[in-house]
């Protein structure tokens, strides 16, 4: 005669199915959060605090707190969202197999000084958080952007099909020019966020596109490596 389910296997399946909706659920609540907190640092700048947060949600303070546990929790949240953003926003600019190696870095530099324009407080508040308090949480934007860096570095060795591109030399390129762009968003963004920035946002794409082309034609050269801005990517790299 066969025998029946084990009786220790059901109530596990349910357990299962009732904790992953719980995760869903808490993901979603989270996502709400991080959507509340874009738009209170909008409103009341980077000096914003967690009851302004909680209140442009709609919720009471210790429900915040029980999605996150402090206040560098949520700042972690916000820096991977902004990364997510510009990830999202800057590859889907161009196009890697026609456009022009000049091309991206001006496209990519455009969509990252559009979406600084339109939460300047939020780059405030990551570059001067004073929620990222503990000493392992006040390196998250840095530790951001390197996974960025690596992403990007993949992709452009791929793109440029060389196999021969260094990898890590690709990835110290990309996350120098993230230094350099954070240190650059910081000035135009300026302390004070009443006034205008320092510089119109036509200038300072230009500048910052400058800036990320002479660092790279300057990594390009220490590899040995000649990049052709006017050409696609996979047509720009070539050996000396």
């Amino acid at each position: 005669m066969r025998s029946g389910p084990r009786t220790d296997e059901v109530p596990r399946k349910r357990v299962d199915a009732r904790t992953e909706r719980w995760r869903e659920h808490r993901r979603k609540v989270r996502e709400e959060f991080v959507d509340a907190a874009f738009r209170a640092l909008d409103k009341f700048g980077p000096e914003v605090s967690m009851g302004d947060i909680a209140k442009e949600a709609g919720a009471a303070k210790p429900k915040l707190y029980r999605h996150f546990e402090d206040k560098a929790d949520l700042y972690n949240a916000i820096v991977d969202r902004v990364r997510d953003m510009l990830w999202d926003r800057i590859t889907a600019s161009f196009d890697l197999t026609s456009d022009s190696a000049g091309e991206l870095v001006r496209r990519g530099t455009s969509e990252y000084v559009l979406v600084v324009s339109q939460h300047p407080n939020v780059f405030r508040f990551i570059l001067h958080s004073h929620f990222a308090q503990r000493s392992d949480d006040s390196g998250r934007a840095l530790q951001s952007a390197r996974q960025s860096a690596k992403r990007a570095a993949e992709l452009f060795a791929g793109a440029s099909g060389d196999e021969s591109v260094p990898i890590a030399s690709a990835e110290l390129v990309i996350y120098s020019i993230f230094g350099a762009v954070a240190s650059a968003t910081d000035w135009w963004l300026g302390a004070n966020r009443l006034e205008t920035p320092t510089m119109p946002i036509e200038q300072f794409v230009a500048y910052l596109a400058e800036i990320i082309s002479a660092l790279v034609a300057a990594n390009a050269r220490l590899n040995g490596i000649v990049i052709d801005a006017d050409r696609p990517l996979h047509l720009a790299v070539s050996r000396r």
